[in-house]
């Protein structure tokens, strides 16, 4: 039987976090043990991963470094990343154990959907689809299944405040990141926040910047 562990960084994630918990992916030939790394949460966050069964630890509030120590702090030799308030659908836990017994330096993702009915949703769901075709960058609310080897030859994720996806999957390169046929649900409360234009735009700043040499310290405060 293999065995993953699910990392999920986490801050003050309580409203939405115990629907991830719930959905997370299920499947006879694997085991899955689960750890939240907490940036200093201040709601009952910690206390939902606790009711779960999950492992807590904690790091200095930041997705790259918390994600790091979360990876740290287990064993097994595939791991699967997960924002907190990113859902796997349905059939994930077969689409992961198919992928893990060939996969080798391979990682894989998933389809990107935002739990909102609005036209935009699906608007900026194709386009998450279509920079993953064309750039090769899927973002870390599309989650990242990797073994645990290779992440480490890689380095893997560097003590970041944004971008530490980019960063990673980058590194990983076009060639050894598959598509798997599983959607993952992410919350779309920035988006309905920000607005559904204003929001892409704003990340594609973002990450134009960033290619552009501007350091990730930098983009923080444009990224909100």
């Amino acid at each position: 039987m293999t065995t993953i562990d699910i990392v999920i960084p986490t801050l003050n994630a309580g409203r939405s976090f115990a629907r991830t918990l719930a959905a997370l992916p299920t499947h006879s030939d694997l085991a899955f043990s689960t750890t939240i790394c907490d940036g200093g949460s201040r709601d009952d966050t910690i206390a939902i991963a606790r009711r779960a069964g999950a492992a807590v630890v904690t790091a200095a509030a930041g997705r790259g470094g918390q994600l790091a120590a979360g990876a740290a702090a287990g064993r097994a030799p595939w791991i699967l990343f997960l924002h907190a308030d990113t859902r796997l659908g349905v059939g994930a836990g077969g689409m992961i154990a198919r992928f893990v017994a060939p996969a080798g330096d391979k990682a894989g993702y998933f389809r990107l959907r935002f739990d909102a009915a609005e036209a935009g949703a699906r608007r900026v769901e194709r386009l998450a689809a279509w920079r993953c075709r064309a750039l090769a960058l899927p973002y870390g609310d599309q989650g990242l299944l990797i073994s645990r080897a290779h992440y480490e030859r890689l380095g893997g994720f560097r003590p970041l405040p944004l971008m530490e996806d980019v960063d990673l999957v980058r590194r990983i390169g076009r060639n050894n990141l598959i598509l798997l046929d599983a959607d993952a649900f992410t919350s779309a409360a920035r988006y309905q926040r920000d607005g559904w234009l204003v929001r892409p735009l704003r990340n594609l700043a973002c990450l134009t910047l960033y290619f552009a040499g501007v350091p990730p310290q930098a983009l923080r405060r444009l990224y909100g």
